[in-house]
């Protein structure tokens, strides 16, 4: 067990699942930990639904998730003006599941803006803004901590197309953006899918703690491999914010309501050509 390789999200909203976990972990953006996920560099990791989806290859571990049931505060297209004369969004190339979200979205409601990628990652809103003012014509696709702290700093400035609050509107379920996925060959899945769910009740048990801890800029001391920053922007979020974050926009089950959601994704991407038609049965421990 103590060599087993696992990844997750450096994002805040991961503190719930990952916080105490007795072992090294990777931390990364979602894209890099799906690539090393699929080649085989990791055993387990936390990453986005649409790897899944894409590669459903894997097995995932049940009722643990991160979603939300509306707006998710974090998944959000900064932009300027009425939405539907938005002509341009720079995408986020960190997580596949956003942008696909995006596109889903976007065909669903028949706007069609062109969607490009700046090369900028996760970082700079050069898309958004076009010197000191803001681009009516042009918006961008922000995720994670990055979302947060654009929001935080932008917030008289801009306007946040939230695309939990859009998925909930246009389908009336959650939205899954991360899961837990183990590979094939790991031979004792269920009793790391097991000891993924208890570390998630106990977090959540204990959240509080956990916020202060964020707050406080604490690193997770369990967790050897991880930089003071791995798991969110530490100094720059307030108790009252993460409250409201953990407890009104995410949620962290994988029950039935969910796997709805999830499926209607995958349907939504195969309608819009994103994903080729295929089965895609959940394979849960």
């Amino acid at each position: 067990m103590n060599s087993l390789r696992i990844g997750c999200v450096k994002y805040v909203n991961a503190r719930p699942l990952i916080r105490g976990w007795p072992g090294d972990v990777e931390f990364d953006h979602p894209s890099a930990l799906c690539q090393r996920l699929a080649n085989g560099a990791l055993d387990v990791a936390l990453v986005s639904s649409f790897e899944y989806l894409r590669n459903p290859v894997y097995q995932i571990v049940d009722h643990v998730s991160i979603s939300s049931q509306g707006a998710v505060y974090s998944v959000v297209v900064a932009h300027c003006g009425e939405f539907s004369n938005v002509e341009e969004i720079a995408l986020d190339p960190a997580s596949q599941t956003a942008v696909n979200l995006l596109r889903c979205v976007l065909a669903e409601l028949g706007l069609k803006p062109r969607l490009v990628s700046d090369g900028l990652g996760s970082t700079g809103c050069q898309h958004v803004v076009s010197g000191s003012l803001p681009d009516i014509s042009r918006a961008r696709l922000l995720i994670g901590d990055q979302a947060i702290h654009f929001r935080q700093k932008h917030a008289g400035e801009f306007q946040f197309w939230d695309l939990g609050e859009q998925w909930k509107k246009l389908t009336g379920l959650p939205f899954v953006y991360a899961l837990w996925l183990i590979r094939t060959e790991v031979t004792d899945a269920k009793s790391i899918a097991q000891r993924l769910r208890k570390l998630r009740d106990k977090n959540l048990s204990s959240l509080d703690d956990l916020i202060e801890e964020a707050v406080a800029g604490v690193r997770l001391s369990a967790v050897a491999s991880a930089k003071t920053d791995d798991l969110g922007p530490g100094r720059e979020l307030n108790r009252e914010f993460l409250l409201r974050y953990f407890r009104k926009h995410l949620r962290f089950s994988f029950g039935e309501n969910e796997k709805q959601g999830l499926q209607r994704f995958a349907d939504l991407c195969e309608k819009h050509g994103v994903l080729p038609a295929r089965d895609r049965p959940f394979t849960v421990v």
